[in-house]
C-alpha cells in the first residue's frame, strides 16, 4: 500500500477534510487527472482508474464511451485543444473494439460477448463523435450498437440477456437514452419503439419516488449512483420525445432523493427501494450525478430547491477531493466512496466518479459564471 493511499485512510479515518478552493481549480485539477487516466494505458481507451489494488487498471471501454463525451464538453467549453485530441482519440479506439455484432464486451469478464449496458454507454460516445466530426464511420458504429441492442431486448421490455447477473435493471433507462440520442441522428422506428419498451417497463418499477430492480444485485438497496443513472435516463428521454410521463417520473424520483441531502451535501451512498437510508457512507459518484440532475431541473424550473441540493452535494465532493498531494496518481481524482473504504468501489478512483464531477462542475459554471 502506497504512502499516498495511508494518508488518504488515516484523514478518512478521522473526518479530516481539504479547504475547498476556487470551483475553477477543481475543474481543473479533476481534467487534468482523467487525461492522465488515459495516459496511463497502453492504447487510447481512458483506464478503468486508481485503486489500492495494483494502481493504475486497464482501459475501461464502457465508461471511456462517456468520457469522450466529456472531452468533447471540455473541448467546446474551455477551448481546450488536448481535450479535443483526446476526445477524438477515444472515440476512434471505440470503434476499433466493437464487436462484429455491433456490441461493446468486456474482456475482463467475457471476451466477445456485448453487455448491453456498456454498449448503451459506448453509443453515447459514437454518437457525439458523429455530431462532432461528422464522419460516416461513427453514425455506422452507433447504428449497428443500436440494432444490436433492440435484438437483446425482452418482450415486456426489459433487458435480462447480456446482462449483470441476467437480471433486468432500471438503469438501463440510460440506455433507452442512447438509442434515442442514436435516433435523433439516424432515425429508425425499431430503434425508437424499444427504446419507449424499456422506458416503459421501468416506468411501471417506480413506487412513492424509487425504483425496484435498481441495484446491480438482487435483494441490495442500491447506490445513488444506479439511482441517478435511471433518473438520468428517464429525463433525458422524455427531452428527446417530449414525453411528459418520462419527465414527470424524473422529477418524482429526483424530489424523493433530494430529502436525503444533509446540511453539509452529504447523501447516503444506498437508499432502499423503501426509501430509507441504507448507508453510512457517501458515494461521491451518486452525488455528482445527482448534482447533474438537480441542475437540469433547475435550467427548466428555476427552482432554487434545485440549485441549493446541487451546491451542497457538489461542496461535499470538493471537501474530499486532494489538491494538496504531490501523487500524480491521487491529485484531482474522486473516490468512489467517502470514507473511501464505503461499499460503493472501495479503495480506488473510479474514472467515472471524476468524469461525472466534470459534468457537473461544467453545468454549475455554465449556470452561475
Amino acid at each position: 500500500m502506497g504512502t499516498a493511499f495511508v494518508g488518504r485512510i488515516l484523514r478518512d479515518a478521522v473526518g479530516s477534510h481539504s479547504p475547498r478552493q476556487s470551483r475553477e481549480a477543481h475543474l481543473r485539477a479533476a481534467t487534468d487527472w482523467l487525461k492522465r487516466a488515459v495516459a496511463a494505458t497502453p492504447d487510447d481507451g481512458v483506464s478503468y482508474g486508481y485503486s489500492i489494488r495494483g494502481g493504475w487498471r486497464p482501459s475501461y471501454r464502457e465508461t471511456s464511451g462517456y468520457i469522450a463525451v466529456t472531452f468533447f464538453d471540455l473541448a467546446q467549453q474551455l477551448q481546450d485543444s488536448e481535450a479535443a485530441l483526446l476526445a477524438r482519440s477515444v472515440s476512434d479506439w471505440l470503434c476499433e473494439v466493437q464487436e462484429a455484432d455491433g456490441s461493446i464486451a468486456n474482456p475482463q469478464y467475457r471476451a466477445n460477448e456485448g453487455i448491453v449496458f456498456d454498449t448503451g454507454q459506448v453509443l453515447l460516445g459514437y454518437v457525439r463523435a458523429f455530431l462532432e466530426t461528422g464522419e460516416p464511420r461513427f453514425r455506422e458504429a452507433a447504428e449497428r450498437a443500436s440494432s444490436w441492442l433492440v435484438s437483446r431486448l425482452d418482450e415486456d421490455g426489459a433487458w435480462r440477456r447480456n446482462t449483470h447477473l441476467g437480471n433486468p435493471h432500471t438503469y438501463n433507462t440510460r440506455v433507452a437514452w442512447a438509442m434515442l440520442e442514436c435516433n435523433d441522428l439516424a432515425p429508425n422506428p425499431d430503434i425508437e419503439t424499444a427504446a419507449r419498451n424499456n422506458l416503459d417497463w421501468a416506468l411501471r418499477q417506480e413506487n412513492s419516488g424509487y425504483f425496484r430492480h435498481c441495484a446491480f444485485e438482487p435483494d441490495v438497496a442500491p447506490f445513488t449512483h444506479t439511482i441517478a443513472y435511471s433518473i438520468r435516463g428517464f429525463l433525458e428521454s422524455g427531452r428527446l420525445l417530449d414525453e411528459p410521463k418520462y419527465a414527470d417520473v424524473a422529477v418524482r424520483t429526483a424530489d424523493a432523493v433530494l430529502r436525503h441531502v444533509r446540511e453539509d451535501g452529504w447523501i447516503p451512498g444506498q437508499i432502499g427501494e423503501d426509501g430509507k437510508q441504507a448507508a453510512r457512507y457517501c458515494c461521491l459518484t451518486g452525488n455528482c450525478q445527482l448534482a447533474i440532475i438537480w441542475l437540469k431541473l433547475y435550467q427548466s424550473t428555476r427552482s432554487e430547491r434545485y440549485l441549493d441540493a446541487a451546491r451542497r452535494s457538489l461542496g461535499f465532493v470538493m471537501e474530499h477531493q486532494d489538491l494538496g498531494t504531490s501523487d500524480l496518481d491521487l491529485r484531482g481524482a474522486i473516490k468512489g466512496s467517502h470514507p473511501i473504504w464505503g461499499r460503493y468501489a472501495p479503495l480506488s478512483y473510479p474514472n467515472w466518479a471524476t468524469k461525472f464531477f466534470i459534468d457537473a462542475m461544467l453545468l454549475w459554471r455554465e449556470i452561475e459564471p
